[in-house]
């Protein structure tokens, strides 16, 4: 079932365009790599898939019983403060945030998954820790564990593994691959480490500076 899909999509800043034409669709259960160099415009596309940057042409669509707020995002870990005052399940919870409305709380149901979601991701035991104090891995699957409580249907991930070691890398890499198989989340990730993103996507999406692009499957 298709959940998102761009037709002669062209992105890019101040009417400059960055990426062209981009034309493709994300399927329920897809895993899609955003390769490709500096400048390229990996970033800009997945703000604009988000609809935090407006795109220059084209057309951003969505599947039936599909919309823009079933979209859950890990931005780049440069991009956060990484020294929140907040505890793992309060940073987990604000996932929550935007299903809230004028509701000044979180719900059991929203609480119950939010304990659910940090099972599974291996932050349980260290919910009630402070999230400055963490490690960078623990920090990033906090931080997918809140992009999750946003939406358990789709996950943008732009360079989750930036800045790991190489175990702390691994492990996330194994966790995405276990969220896309097992529980269906569509995935659509940025990484510069194409060979291993590689191993686990369904499919690869190469972009060039000069708006150039291919895509292909896995």
């Amino acid at each position: 079932m298709t959940q998102l899909k761009l037709d002669n999509v062209s992105v890019g800043y101040g009417g400059t365009v960055i990426t062209d034409e981009l034309t493709f669709e994300i399927n329920e259960g897809d895993y899609l790599c955003v390769a490709g160099e500096n400048g390229a415009g990996k970033t800009t596309l997945i703000k604009s898939m988000l609809g935090l940057i407006n795109i220059l042409k084209g057309k951003i669509s969505y599947g039936e019983g599909f919309k823009k707020s079933d979209i859950g995002y890990l931005p780049q870990h440069r991009e956060l403060q990484k020294d929140f005052p907040a505890s793992v399940t309060e940073i987990v919870l604000s996932g929550f945030l935007n299903k809230c409305g004028f509701r000044p709380f979180y719900s059991k149901k929203e609480k119950e998954t939010a304990k659910e979601i940090m099972e599974k991701v291996g932050i349980s035991e260290i919910s009630k820790e402070c999230y400055r104090e963490l490690s960078g891995g623990q920090q990033q699957r906090v931080l997918l564990a809140r992009a999750l409580c946003a939406s358990s249907k789709m996950i943008l991930l732009d360079e989750p593994v930036s800045g790991l070691d190489p175990d702390a890398s691994a492990e996330m890499y194994r966790l995405i691959e276990k969220l896309n198989k097992e529980d269906k989340v569509s995935v659509i990730m940025i990484s510069h480490d194409i060979e291993q993103a590689k191993t686990y996507a369904s499919h690869v999406l190469t972009l060039e500076r000069g708006g150039y692009w291919s895509y292909d499957a896995n």
